[in-house]
């Protein structure tokens, strides 16, 4: 089982995204990878310190005992090799390797936002948060934030309430809730969401885990909303990720005077969309006919026209132009197909008549 050294390598310190590409081009696997010796590290990339990390923790590190304690915490640990790993967090720049995720991935959690800001938040940011988070959730779209207190524990709450789904993203192991204040909210999530992390079990919610984090929240999403934020506000952060990613950034106008509000005026005023409302938010993001993706996906079967431009559509963004030429069909069918297609939820339009593939529907995985 190959997984585990997966699990080995993202427990390693200095190892990230970018050194286990090198090992998985040198090696062809992250098995082979972890049994090899240092002058075979050294030829893939490694550098000593990275070599030096793992040479002391292989001897110490007994891989099937941690894949143990991930299944006594119910924690499914999804890898690039996963066709369940989320599309949309691969194709960020340096995806994490291992994704740790606890609770229900199911295929509506595409349309995913992300909702931020303050843990100071004012009566008024609380309630933005509260009115965005259950609206988001009656749309059908899945609030993702970080779990924190103030703005983030708002949003979750309210997406709740709603009956709708949300994920929190973590700064820590999925052994571990933090502030343990929401512990009970937490669970209540695995119900109707999930928790994730691309920390390994046992981490601890220190100060310089809380950044990175935010790279992931912003990956995972469409668009990120800040609710409100003074002018160093962590939730800043999550949008120079989310800028870096390619992600629309929202913000939510507040009082001149208001110095929790100073942030998100700031971003406005260089160029973020202003909200107002959900409307503001789903126009944007093309998620106004997300209940009519749901129900097409499940009740609109495929043909073997289908069938075939799936095997053309990949990750990788893809002309409609090269479609027709690789599939020898006519223009007219292909777009009347894809059309089709992008509404079941099988397929997304990505700009300029480029297309991805969106991951098989069904239930990617669910652990209780």
């Amino acid at each position: 089982m190959t997984r585990k050294y997966w699990v080995g390598f993202n427990i390693v310190p200095a190892i990230g995204p970018a050194k286990v590409r090198a090992l998985l081009d040198h090696f062809g696997d992250l098995e082979s990878a972890w049994h090899a010796d240092v002058g075979a590290l050294k030829q893939a990339g490694l550098d000593r310190r990275a070599i030096q990390n793992l040479v002391t923790l292989r001897k110490k590190l007994d891989l099937d005992a941690e894949m143990e304690k991930l299944e006594k915490h119910h924690v499914t640990a999804l890898t690039w090799q996963d066709d369940a790993y989320p599309s949309i967090l691969k194709q960020i720049y340096g995806p994490p390797p291992v994704l740790y995720v606890r609770g229900a991935w199911l295929p509506k959690d595409e349309w995913m936002v992300a909702v931020v800001g303050t843990r100071k938040a004012t009566v008024y940011g609380k309630e933005v948060a509260r009115m965005l988070g259950q609206d988001l959730a009656r749309n059908r779209v899945t609030v993702v934030s970080g779990l924190a207190r103030g703005i983030d524990s708002v949003a979750h709450q309210a997406a709740l309430d709603a009956g709708g789904r949300t994920i929190a993203v973590m700064a820590c192991g999925l052994d571990r809730i933090y502030p343990p204040e929401h512990r009970s909210m937490a669970y209540a999530m695995l119900e109707h969401g999930a928790w994730v992390s691309d920390y390994p079990l046992g981490t601890l919610p220190e100060a310089r885990n809380f950044p990175p984090r935010n790279r992931v929240i912003s990956g995972l999403c469409l668009g990120v909303i800040v609710v409100e934020a003074g002018e160093k506000s962590g939730a800043l952060i999550t949008v120079d990720f989310a800028l870096e990613q390619g992600r629309e950034v929202f913000a939510v106008p507040g009082g001149i005077f208001s110095p929790g509000s100073a942030g998100c005026n700031r971003l406005i005023q260089n160029g973020a969309k202003m909200v107002l409302g959900v409307q503001d938010v789903l126009e944007e993001l093309s998620l106004t006919m997300v209940e009519h993706h749901v129900q097409a996906r499940a009740t609109l079967p495929a043909d073997q026209t289908e069938a075939q431009l799936l095997q053309l559509v990949s990750d990788v963004p893809i002309h409609v132009d090269e479609i027709c030429r690789q599939s020898q069909l006519p223009i007219q069918q292909v777009s009347s197909t894809l059309a089709m297609m992008e509404l079941k939820g099988l397929v997304r339009q990505v700009g300029g008549m480029h297309y991805t593939v969106v991951h098989e529907p069904g239930v990617l995985y669910r652990l209780e």
